[in-house]
């Protein structure tokens, strides 16, 4: 059974039960069935690296090698960032109560998004704290890690009074332009494009 995820506002705890919102459940699905002449339906598979070989799916698998070639966990691993320094781990966001902050719209808004959960309040806990304050239209969030990891996703709470939702992802970089405004290429695509390098085939 899933923990129970817990939220801190104005110093009062309260335990929320998190159902995942996929987009089959706001738009349905549809799936392709292929099946050969005689009937029979395709499955996947993979093409070895030889060029003639298939290999069915579930045959292929990735390993993780030490500077010997020999095989190693992923425990064993060290997360260093790009200067080499060992980055520390962050808890998951199950393991201690997590406190909100107030949001602002812009920051949302910016936000490449990852996930969405409805929150459900747990047994023996009450939302309703939290749903007033979602009614006034507020906005919080705070650093949100499903398992642990190295770093935290940002985590947005917002509802309208009588549902509450967690929307998760990433803080994005955007930058605005004005109408009529030219944006400048960054040195990396300052590079002249002659006409051999289009393909048409695109278009």
């Amino acid at each position: 059974m899933a923990k129970n995820l817990v939220l801190s506002l104005d110093g009062k705890e309260f335990a929320v039960v998190l159902t995942r919102i996929d987009r089959d459940d706001l738009y349905g699905k549809v799936e392709i069935e292929a099946f050969d002449e005689k009937g029979r339906p395709a499955t996947l598979k993979i093409l070895a690296a030889d060029g003639k070989t298939l290999i069915e799916k579930g045959g292929t698998a990735l390993a993780v090698l030490n500077e010997k070639g020999d095989s190693i966990d992923r425990t064993q691993l060290t997360p260093v960032d790009l200067e080499g320094k060992e980055i520390k781990k962050v808890e998951s966001s199950f393991n201690a109560p997590n406190v909100l902050k107030k949001a602002e719209p812009d920051d949302y808004l910016a936000l490449v998004v990852k996930s969405v959960y409805l929150l459900d309040q747990a047994e023996e806990s009450d939302l309703q704290y939290l749903h007033d304050h979602l009614a006034g239209k507020q906005l919080f969030s705070f650093p949100f890690s499903y398992r642990g990891g190295i770093e935290h996703d940002a985590a947005y709470i917002l509802g309208d009074g009588n549902d509450a939702f967690m929307v998760v992802g990433k803080e994005g970089n955007i930058d605005y332009l004005k109408l009529n405004q030219s944006g400048a290429l960054s040195s990396d695509e300052e590079e002249d494009i002659s006409a051999d390098d289009l393909s048409f085939d695109l278009l």
